[in-house]
């Protein structure tokens, strides 16, 4: 299974937690699209027995006001962007600024109980490899 595979069915989790139960999210889900969606199918996708489809992720993201999995196919489009307009000591500093931001907030992940937290730390993590795969874009001489 790909990092990418994992990391969004992790958030999707915490999304899900968010809601509470599987009765709430299939309720939201059918709210948003007319039907089509039960607690069963919540627990098999929560379980990744089953895919979520994009039309899940729009109707949780949109009505828990978190959008970890746009955001994470925004990042995927940033990392392939190509870069030699920039400086290395400038990528440098940047790289420095997202891994204090990612052990931040993977340190307060661990002392709170909350999704959102953990959700934060994965968005944070993210972003500092963004910068470390632009760095290593930069020094290849090409968009990674």
């Amino acid at each position: 299974m790909s990092d990418l595979l994992k990391l969004s069915r992790a958030h999707m989790k915490s999304i899900v937690g968010w809601f509470g139960c599987y009765d709430a999210v299939a309720a939201t889900i059918n709210a948003r699209w007319g039907g089509g969606s039960s607690k069963g199918t919540v627990s098999k996708k929560a379980s990744g027995a089953l895919d979520w489809t994009v039309a899940d992720v729009i109707a949780l993201e949109d009505a828990s006001e978190q959008f970890p999995i746009t955001q994470m196919m925004v990042k995927r489009l940033d990392a392939h962007e190509v870069i030699t307009d920039i400086c290395l000591m400038s990528l440098t500093g940047v790289i420095a600024k997202e891994n204090g931001e990612a052990i931040s907030a993977i340190l307060a992940a661990e002392q709170s109980s909350s999704a959102d937290d953990r959700v934060c730390a994965i968005k944070e993590i993210e972003e500092a490899i963004v910068a470390l795969e632009q760095a290593r874009a930069r020094l290849a001489g090409r968009a990674e």
